[in-house]
């Protein structure tokens, strides 16, 4: 038996996220599937990251058991033959057998994606949130200051997660803008659920005023959810990658 890694990118706009739902297709049973007919056995992926519906990704990491003798560095190219063309496996390779993607550390990185302009963007549509305010980018830069570090994020967790512990280390939380689109970049040791989003959501309010920047050492201190701002949409979200230490 092998355990063979994958990094796979895919666009979420069809799916109802990462993990197996009832209620939808789902980007693990789409390759669980295609990786089945290619090995002619029975397989299960294991992910990284369980984004949510509509959520991209860019490099997502998963990892499964084989009998296969196919060469590990190959079975992306001939997996992503039976794959749609929204989701392709970027490369693939052998680990050891108890190698675990969820329980090594690691840095994730997102990116949280806003068109800022005064009218929407067809072309941008599926991987943007549209906000038409002027949104003050140095507002949000001197905000986003203030998460950096290992603080708990309960302020910035989804009510009724099941999470026990809500301290999580921020390396960098950065914001630039090119053109019409401000990109908020998070590189993490690890989310809670709706984390990334929830910051958006924050710092969108500090970029219409809403909020002052000073403000997010108040919203962390409070470890209430109802401190922060609103979960900002699906849609904006990229899991960038996934770095192993």
């Amino acid at each position: 038996m092998r355990r063979i890694m994958l990094v796979v990118a895919y666009d979420g706009t069809n799916y109802r996220g990462w993990q197996l739902q009832s209620n939808g297709i789902t980007i693990e049973e789409v390759l669980n599937d295609a990786l089945t007919k290619l090995l002619g056995e029975e397989i299960r992926v294991i992910g990284a990251s369980r984004t949510d519906s509509g959520v991209h990704s860019l490099g997502n990491v998963a990892v499964f058991d084989t009998e296969t003798r196919i060469p590990p560095e190959k079975i992306s190219y001939a997996v992503n033959q039976g794959l749609p063309d929204d989701i392709v496996v970027q490369q693939s390779s052998e680990v050891p057998s108890d190698w675990h993607p969820r329980h090594c550390d690691s840095r994730k990185t997102y990116e949280y994606r806003i068109l800022n302009r005064a009218f929407p963007l067809p072309t941008r549509r599926l991987d943007t949130y549209f906000v038409y305010y002027d949104l003050n980018l140095d507002a949000m830069q001197k905000a986003a200051a203030n998460l950096v570090g290992t603080h708990d994020f309960k302020s910035f967790c989804s009510a009724g997660t099941a999470a026990e512990n809500t301290v999580r280390t921020l390396y960098s939380c950065e914001l630039f803008r090119d053109g019409d689109v401000i990109t908020i970049r998070v590189c993490g040791s690890g989310f809670l659920y709706n984390m990334v989003r929830i910051i958006a959501g924050t710092l969108i309010e500090v970029g219409i005023g809403r909020v002052h920047p000073d403000d997010i050492r108040r919203i962390l201190a409070a470890g209430d959810r109802g401190a922060a701002g609103p979960t900002a949409p699906a849609h904006g979200l990229t899991m960038i990658g996934i770095e192993y230490m």
